[in-house]
């Protein structure tokens, strides 16, 4: 891998990761997307934007996965697409259940760990379009998704499921959300649980009489909204118990396929302290990149001719170019 330099100005871990939040990115090369929906489970079904190559069958997948209260509208999302796109992959941007403006799909909710879906969407690829290999691709709460996946999977992944990648990943949940829970990150918390609360009103809204609102106001935390709906959603005991189970960090020593991570030591709300465990440092499939710098989801260095400095975006499509040939 190439090292990582950082934007000079944007350096830091917090401006790294609200650089990359706040910069506008267009992608005119990226053909517009055809939306499919999956259905995932009863009573759920979830939205892919689609880039096909002109004979699918016959090119590699990247599915990608977004983080929490996003969709595949994230500027890493179609980064991916984009890049992916260019180098001869189909390129499939999943939104988990309720995301993208999807409240109406699901009547129930996703949590941190709920891998069934894009292993249903893969399925469903592999299965009826006959699509022979695959990558997936997580950010953030995609990335705990994502080697989540690949360490349910263990020693007998489907033999199409060729790589994963995962950038910032909340691998282990009770340590980034006690992260969050810190005073210096209390802007983050605020965005995160000011955006569940709106989509807990919009799926009131869309199943009437199923969800209750009367826990909005207490809740003031991540931990809270876990406890008051997702962890009882969920048939998890509470939320200390959801992070436990939901967690990659639970499964990634079984990672038997190539896994590349990424992750900054300056990532405001994703220690670094899980990515030198030896659940993770002694499995040899998987390659870590811990940088210095890169923020939470940033990694934004220079620009230059055709590259967009885009870091761990190209890093990504590097390693699954090496191992998903068709």
């Amino acid at each position: 891998m190439r090292d990582f330099a950082p934007l000079p100005r944007w350096k830091g871990g917090h401006w790294m990761t609200l650089y990359a939040w706040g910069t506008a990115r267009h992608f005119p090369a990226l053909p517009p997307a055809q939306p499919r929906y999956f259905d995932v489970a009863p009573g759920s079904r979830v939205l892919a934007h689609c880039h096909w190559q002109t004979r699918p069958w016959e090119h590699p997948t990247l599915i990608a996965l977004h983080g929490l209260e996003s969709s595949s509208e994230a500027h890493y999302v179609r980064g991916l697409a984009a890049k992916s796109f260019a180098a001869g992959f189909n390129a499939v941007r999943l939104n988990q259940r309720n995301c993208g403006a999807t409240e109406h799909l699901s009547d129930g909710l996703y949590h941190s760990g709920l891998t069934n879906d894009p292993i249903s969407v893969m399925r469903e690829l592999i299965e009826v379009d006959g699509l022979p290999a695959f990558a997936v691709a997580g950010y953030s709460l995609g990335g705990n998704l994502t080697l989540k996946l690949a360490g349910d999977y263990g020693a007998n992944p489907p033999k199409e499921l060729r790589a994963v990648c995962a950038v910032s990943p909340t691998m282990d949940l009770a340590v980034c959300v006690d992260a969050l829970e810190e005073q210096q990150n209390a802007v983050y918390q605020w965005h995160f649980v000011r955006n569940l609360k709106r989509r807990m009103r919009r799926k009131a809204l869309a199943w009437p009489g199923k969800w209750s609102l009367d826990a909005l106001p207490r809740i003031r935390s991540i931990r809270d909204f876990d406890e008051a709906y997702t962890a009882p959603h969920h048939g998890f005991h509470d939320a200390a118990d959801y992070y436990h189970r939901a967690s990659a960090m639970r499964v990634i020593d079984r990672i038997g396929i190539p896994a590349l991570i990424i992750t900054a030591a300056d990532d405001p709300f994703v220690p670094p302290g899980p990515f030198r465990e030896p659940a993770v440092t002694g499995n040899p499939n998987i390659t870590v990149t811990l940088t210095d710098h890169g923020g939470h989801c940033g990694f934004v260095e220079e620009s230059k001719g055709d590259y967009d400095g885009y870091w761990a975006e190209r890093e990504i499509m590097q390693f699954i170019s090496r191992h998903c040939t068709v």
